[in-house]
C-alpha cells in the first residue's frame, strides 16, 4: 500500500511540474505601454522641424466673441494667425433673461447702489430688452463716498509673542517640500503629496550642496520662510482657452453622448486620440482644463482633482482652483526669445544624464538643478561625452512611414541615422505642434562629442509627464513641459552632456 501511495505521489508531483512548464511556455508575453495613439507610429523613422509661429495655440476671433466667452464661461476659439485677447467695456448693456441687477454690476465692477444711480432707477426690478447704462472706471470711481477720516490711533506696546511654525497635515507638509525643491530647481517630478523615490533622491542631491537642511525639522522651517503657503488659488482666465480645446473638439464618433442630468456630474476623461486624429488635428493643446492646470502647475492631474473635488461638470472661464504654490508654466510665454544664455567663460556650465532618469546641471562644478528624465525607447543609449547645440522651438514631428529595421544601440563615436526599410516611402505625415505634442514645446538638438552634426534625437518635453518613465513615445530623452523649459535657459550652446 505504501509503495503504491508514493507512486502515486510522484506521478502528481511530475504532472505539476509538467503543467507549470507548459503554462509558462503558452503565457502571452507582455506588450510593452506606449503613448495611445502612437502603437505603429513607434516603428516608424522620424525627424523634427520647427513649426510656424502663427500654428502655435488658439486665438479668438473677434471682440464681440471675447465678450460672450467671458460672459458665458465658453470658449468661442478657432486657429488663426493671431493672439490678440482683448478686454471690451460697452457703455450699455441689453438686460437678458435670468440677469439681475446684482448679477450686472459684480460683471462690471461696482455696486447694486451705483448701478442703480447712473440709471436712475428707484426700484430693484428689471425687464428683458431693457437698456442700462455702464459707468466707466472714472464715473464710478466718482460715484464712490469719500473715506472717512482715519481715526486717532494711540500706540500701545503690544507683548512679544513667540511665532510658533504651523502644525502642518502630512500631505501639505509633502507638497510643500515638493514646491519648495520644485522651485529650488531640483523637481521632484509631478507633485502629488506622497515622498518617493524621486522626492528622495532630489532631497539627497540638494543637501549636497545645501547642508543647512540634515532632518526635515530643518527642512520645513527653510521652505516655510521660502515659499510661505504649501498652496495657492488661480481663476481660469478666458485667455488660457488659446492652448484648451472644446468640448467639441474633443467629441468623436466613438465617444457615446452623455445624457443631461439634474445633477452635476464630475467631467469625464477624454477618450484617447488615434494617430489619424494626432495628424489632422491643427495643434496639439490640452485635452481639458484640468491638464491645463495640471501642468502649469506642476502636479499630477489626479491629485489636482483630488483637490478640487467641488469643481464639477467643465471648468469655465472664472473657475477657481486650489494649486501648488510653484512658479507657474506658462505656455503663451515659454518660449520668449532668447531661449538659451550665452556662453560665460567665468560660470562655465557642464551637464549630465544619470542613470537614464535624471538631469543635473552645473555651473563651475557646482550642482544647481535636478530634473527627472526618461528615453522614449528602451534602445536610447549613451556614453561618454555628447554636446549641447541649438534650440528647435514648437517642434512637429515629421515621418513617412519607413520602418526602422535597426534600432540605434552600440553607436557612440559617430552620429548614424536609423536605418529604414527598402520601401518606397509614402508621403510625408506630421504630428502637429503643441504642448501635447509627443515631444512637447521644444526640442534641444545634441552632437556627439567634437561634431556639430545633429543627432536623430535630442532632449525635449513630453506630452504625459505622469507616465513617461514608464509608456514608450517618439523622439529621444524626455522632460516634463515645465522641466525642459527651465533646463534650455541654464544650458548655453556647447554645453557638454556627460552619460553617467
Amino acid at each position: 500500500m505504501f509503495l503504491v501511495l508514493f507512486r502515486i505521489s510522484c506521478f502528481v508531483l511530475i504532472a505539476n511540474i509538467l503543467s507549470i512548464k507548459v503554462t509558462a511556455q503558452s503565457a502571452p508575453v507582455a506588450k510593452p505601454r506606449i503613448e495611445p495613439g502612437l502603437e505603429e507610429a513607434v516603428k516608424w523613422s522620424w525627424s523634427v522641424q520647427a513649426s510656424d509661429e502663427k500654428d502655435w495655440g488658439f486665438s479668438i476671433k473677434s471682440p464681440e466673441q471675447e465678450t460672450e466667452m467671458v460672459t458665458a464661461g465658453v470658449p468661442a476659439i478657432t486657429p488663426t494667425t493671431t493672439i490678440k485677447p482683448i478686454e471690451i467695456r460697452p457703455t450699455e448693456y441689453s438686460v437678458k433673461s435670468g440677469d439681475a441687477l446684482g448679477l450686472i454690476s459684480r460683471k462690471y465692477g461696482m455696486s447694486v447702489l451705483q448701478l442703480k444711480t447712473f440709471n436712475g432707477l428707484t426700484k430693484d426690478t428689471i425687464r428683458v430688452g431693457q437698456i442700462l447704462k455702464i459707468p466707466t472706471l472714472e464715473e464710478i470711481k466718482a460715484m464712490m463716498p469719500p473715506p472717512p477720516p482715519e481715526p486717532k490711533v494711540v500706540e500701545k506696546v503690544a507683548p512679544k509673542v513667540e511665532k510658533k511654525e504651523p502644525i502642518l497635515t502630512r500631505e501639505v507638509e509633502n507638497v510643500l517640500f515638493q514646491v519648495f525643491l520644485d522651485r529650488e530647481k531640483f523637481s521632484t517630478g509631478p507633485i502629488d503629496g506622497n515622498p518617493g523615490p524621486s522626492f528622495e533622491k532630489a532631497l539627497q542631491l540638494y543637501r549636497t550642496v545645501h547642508d543647512d537642511v540634515p532632518g526635515l525639522d530643518p527642512l520645513q522651517k527653510k521652505a516655510l520662510a521660502s515659499v510661505g503657503e504649501a498652496f495657492t488659488r488661480y481663476k481660469l482666465k478666458a485667455e488660457d482657452f488659446r492652448f484648451i480645446a472644446t468640448e467639441s473638439e474633443e467629441t468623436t464618433k466613438n465617444q457615446k453622448p452623455v445624457r443631461k442630468s439634474k445633477t452635476r456630474l464630475p467631467m469625464p476623461e477624454p477618450s484617447p486620440l488615434t494617430y489619424e486624429q494626432l495628424i489632422t488635428k491643427p495643434v496639439l493643446v490640452y485635452r481639458t482644463p484640468w491638464e491645463f492646470i495640471a501642468e502649469r502647475f506642476h502636479c499630477d492631474e489626479t491629485f489636482l482633482r483630488k483637490q478640487n473635488p467641488k469643481i464639477l461638470g467643465i471648468p469655465t472661464a472664472g473657475t477657481e482652483f486650489l494649486v501648488p504654490n510653484v512658479i507657474p508654466f506658462e505656455v503663451e510665454q515659454a518660449l520668449a526669445t532668447p531661449l538659451q544664455p550665452a556662453p560665460d567663460p567665468a560660470k562655465p556650465i557642464t551637464a549630465a544624464i544619470v542613470d537614464l532618469s535624471r538631469l543635473e546641471i552645473f555651473e563651475s562644478g557646482k550642482l544647481i538643478a535636478v530634473m527627472p528624465l526618461s528615453s522614449a525607447r528602451p534602445d536610447l543609449r549613451g556614453r561618454g561625452t555628447w554636446t549641447i547645440l541649438d534650440v528647435v522651438p514648437r517642434p512637429r514631428l515629421v515621418t513617412k512611414q519607413e520602418i526602422k529595421t535597426k534600432p540605434v544601440t552600440g553607436v557612440w563615436n559617430t552620429p548614424v541615422a536609423e536605418q529604414t526599410s527598402p520601401e518606397a516611402p509614402k508621403p510625408e505625415q506630421f504630428l502637429a505642434p503643441g504642448p501635447n505634442n509627443p515631444c512637447g514645446i521644444l526640442w534641444i538638438n545634441l552632437a556627439k562629442a567634437k561634431t556639430t552634426t545633429a543627432l536623430p534625437y535630442g532632449l525635449h518635453g513630453t506630452s504625459i509627464p505622469g507616465r513617461m518613465k514608464s509608456q514608450e513615445s517618439l523622439g529621444g530623452f524626455r522632460l516634463a513641459n515645465w522641466d525642459i523649459a527651465r533646463a534650455v535657459r541654464l544650458l548655453p550652446p556647447g554645453t557638454p552632456l556627460q552619460w553617467r
